[in-house]
């Protein structure tokens, strides 16, 4: 036990570290950045939401350049298909047809981040195939079973333009992990040097600045383990993050209000049990970031509204204020549930 003690605290160093590094580059992004080392830990795949340029390329290859292993993107269109992922074609100087590895295949087992560009532009043939590797983490391809053990999937969506656009099912929202927010800074000066400090304007040298394979990718599945066994979870804990899970399905039981919302109309399906059980490996490597070995309702909330809102399934008439809503909602499960 002491050796897996000494164990976690070297590798929380490490953690922390590599946040510093992050934060070193990505400036004005603490918060994202503590949400996306979180799921680097727990193994989930995230969902990323924001404007065109706030900087989710950077901040991912950022991360990649501190963990180590391979880094592939691809960018979502109309006319992608699910074998753009796997393989792609193309004649030769010797006038004949040749087949590469795509995006998915060619870094191998050592693929530790794959970037899916405004998703929702693929078709939902492309999102099956991306699913089903995302949760065997294997594919076959070339008579072959090609095996993903360490990669984690980031995607974004085009929430601007809707024409040509495949929104994401509620089914498929529930393989991520989280969604994690990525604003703009709201502090002057950070905006201030965003624009006139020319550093910012180069990302591939301002990603070479990050210190290389500050963690190891190749083991962090094994650490996750570990940090999963090590962090407990007390009855009283157990039982209030039951209560909120209860709450996403029926907010009315719960006394919980909105303005302008029916409440006993709004939530058709609340989180799942796999959203559930993602928010607490999510909120046990928030414990273990902060240096605990137990976790505390203030865990569960760092996490709270990143792990579950995208799960929510709302009555049609609410999904245009998808986003405003399903803040206050978790808001007001939080405040209506007393916390052990």
């Amino acid at each position: 036990m002491a050796s897996t003690d000494n164990q976690l605290s070297d590798w929380r160093n490490q953690a922390l570290k590599l946040e510093s590094e992050i934060n070193k580059v990505v400036v004005g992004q603490e918060k994202p950045v503590r949400l996306i080392t979180t799921a680097i830990f727990a193994r989930g795949h995230v969902l990323l939401e924001g404007d065109v340029g706030v900087g989710k390329t950077t901040l991912l290859r950022a991360f990649t350049r501190g963990i180590g292993g391979g880094y592939e993107r691809i960018e979502g269109t109309i006319d992608l298909m699910p074998n753009d992922l796997v393989y792609h074609t193309y004649l030769g100087e010797d006038g004949r047809p040749h087949v590469d590895a795509g995006p998915l295949l060619r870094e191998g087992e050592n693929l530790a981040v794959f970037f899916f560009n405004e998703i929702n532009r693929a078709r939902p043939q492309v999102h099956s195939l991306l699913l089903r590797v995302m949760a065997e983490r294997t594919l076959s391809a070339f008579n072959k079973e090609h095996h993903f053990p360490h990669m984690l999937v980031f995607a974004d969506r085009n929430q601007v333009e809707k024409e040509e656009t495949f929104e994401i099912p509620s089914a498929a929202r529930d393989r991520f992990m989280m969604e994690i927010g990525i604003a703009v800074p709201n502090n002057h000066n950070i905006l201030e040097s965003l624009i006139f400090d020319t550093r910012y304007h180069n990302a591939d040298k301002l990603v070479s600045n990050v210190e290389a394979d500050v963690l190891h990718f190749d083991k962090l599945n094994d650490i996750a383990v570990a940090l999963q066994d090590h962090v407990q979870t007390s009855p009283t804990l157990r039982k209030y993050a039951l209560d909120l899970w209860l709450a996403t399905k029926n907010p009315s039981n719960y006394g919980i209000k909105i303005d302008g919302v029916d409440i006993n109309r709004l939530v058709l399906a609340g989180a799942s049990p796999r959203g559930m059980s993602m928010m607490m490996r999510a909120a046990r490597v928030n414990a273990w970031l902060n240096g605990r070995e137990a976790v505390l309702p203030t865990d569960i909330h760092a996490v709270f509204h990143e792990t579950v809102a995208h799960r929510l399934v709302f009555s049609p008439v609410y999904e245009m204020r998808r986003t405003e809503i399903a803040r206050e909602l978790l808001s007001g499960i939080v405040n209506a549930i007393s916390a052990p």
